[in-house]
């Protein structure tokens, strides 16, 4: 029992810390040590250097050039204008009368292109800000409007999104980005539907009390306004004080046609590459120790997302050249971006890795396998939720959830003849509640962004990012165990 309570003890610490703001990099291996101090017989120094150092290692090896491209693709979007003319051009085609729907559309076709979530809202942001305000929809909506669009069915459901999210079940399921495309689309069809109704609800209740956009200040945010919500944000890196010096004006942006290509590209290379180029590649070769002793089943997915993203990045670069006034400035930025967020999700892993190791976990571990009976979907989508709550990090939690139990997760799908492309969407889509609690980075970010609080307007990001979300992965569970 003392074992089971320093590893509540460190989750809990874990969260404390967090929330007010100190950096994952020093609470995770110093969390995981309170948790190994509880637990007799395990060496400090060796649970630091060989489990926790070791887990970090491997997902950074795994996943940084997934982090790094993501980075500069969504940097050059933005520094080129594209990212604003797919926006202005959505809005302004949509027009005020759907003023919530054009700005949802708008965020998720940004970031189902590989835009960072980050980015599609600092780019968003002032768009939807005076389009509300001339609609007199009240400010307080624009939070959970920009959230549906961008944290919640193009994140984790739509099946090809290039997102972090939906990369990291890859190499424990052996599939790639599209895994189980029908459910996806209709899971991601239903939290869209869901989320939509809720805020045009909310609007017509707002209408009903005389509520209008309020009195605001709508000042473009210079940069993110406390250290403690900069060291939160997974997006980290990107200079938002030279964010508009560095994009171009207003009557140099791209047309739609053009800022859109590079998106559409990176969906259809993906699916190129992971349906027909790479599973034509010889690559027995990857059974050697020198190239990891694995199989292309592990790592075609990543491969295809990483030459879709550099084909796009490409294609990008030759549309948007004159725009691009300062490319090495534009290509240090993003590059910059990409090393906090993906060393942040690292040493959750570790922390993850640590946890797992200890002695007292595998109570935990029985006691989780157990939920769901003979259904794995369940206790993976339990257990991925739950940690990405308690991290407040999708990415986080899902990576401790598969690094300690991923393999158990592949032997009860196989013994109860579940697809690894329905446990792929599951963990992704799980991924999307209870991540969204008030500590996550990402609803920090976007509160200052838009200038609003946690009372404003968390009770309706509640609703569209972490409720709907899980309505929607209990449809996905039922209906993949239905035609499993």
């Amino acid at each position: 029992m003392l074992g089971i309570f320093g590893i509540l003890l460190a989750l809990g610490l874990l969260i404390f810390f967090a929330y007010r703001g100190v950096s994952v990099l020093i609470l995770a291996p110093l969390m995981a040590l309170v948790a190994v101090l509880f637990n007799g017989g395990t060496p400090l120094l060796g649970a630091y250097t060989q489990i926790f150092m070791g887990a970090t290692a491997d997902f950074i090896m795994k996943y940084f050039p997934l982090f790094l491209l993501g980075a500069i693709f969504g940097k050059l979007m933005d520094d080129s204008g594209s990212a604003q003319a797919i926006a202005r051009a959505i809005i302004a085609r949509l027009g005020e009368q759907r003023a919530i729907l054009a700005v949802v559309l708008s965020c998720a076709v940004l970031t189902y292109g590989g835009v960072s979530l980050f980015v599609v809202a600092f780019a968003v942001y002032p768009i939807a800000a005076a389009l509300f305000r001339q609609a007199d929809i009240p400010k307080r909506l624009i939070p959970a409007t920009i959230a549906l669009g961008a944290f919640t069915f193009t994140m984790t459901a739509l099946p090809g999104t290039p997102a972090i999210q939906n990369a990291i079940p890859i190499p424990y399921f052996g599939t790639n980005a599209f895994a189980s495309p029908v459910l996806g689309i209709l899971t991601a069809m239903l939290m869209f539907g869901l989320g939509q109704w809720w805020l045009s609800y909310r609007l017509q209740k707002a209408r009903a009390a005389n509520e209008g956009y309020g009195h605001h200040d709508d000042a473009a945010p210079a940069a993110l306004p406390e250290k403690r919500i900069r060291e939160h944000a997974e997006g980290e890196g990107f200079d938002y004080m030279e964010l508009e010096a560095q994009r171009p004006a207003e009557n140099q942006f791209p047309n739609f046609w053009i800022a859109i290509t590079p998106i559409v590209v990176v969906i259809f290379a993906n699916l190129l590459f992971a349906t027909q180029v790479i599973p034509r590649l010889e690559t027995d070769y990857l059974g050697d120790p020198q190239y990891g002793a694995t199989t292309i089943s592990a790592v075609g997915g990543i491969w295809a997302i990483i030459c879709a993203l550099v084909v796009a990045i490409v294609v990008l670069l030759a549309l948007n050249w004159k725009r691009l006034t300062d490319l090495r400035q534009t290509l240090d930025s993003g590059a910059n971006a990409s090393v906090l967020p993906i060393f942040n999700t690292a040493s959750q892993v570790g922390f993850g890795a640590v946890i797992a190791a200890l002695a007292a976990f595998e109570l935990i571990r029985s006691g989780v396998l157990g939920i769901g009976g003979d259904n794995p979907l369940i206790s993976l989508a339990v257990s991925v939720n739950v940690l990405a709550g308690i991290t407040g990090s999708a990415s986080g939690g899902m990576s401790i959830a598969l690094q300690a139990l991923g393999d158990h997760y592949v032997a009860m799908a196989q013994s109860a003849g579940i697809s690894m492309e329905l446990m792929h969407r599951v963990t992704a889509v799980a991924t999307g509640g209870l991540d969204s609690l008030p500590h996550n980075g990402a609803i920090i970010t976007l509160l200052a962004i838009c200038k609003l609080t946690h009372r404003d307007s968390y009770g309706d990001i509640f609703v569209v990012a972490l409720l709907i979300p899980l309505i929607s992965l209990i449809f996905l569970i039922a209906a993949g165990t239905l035609i499993s």
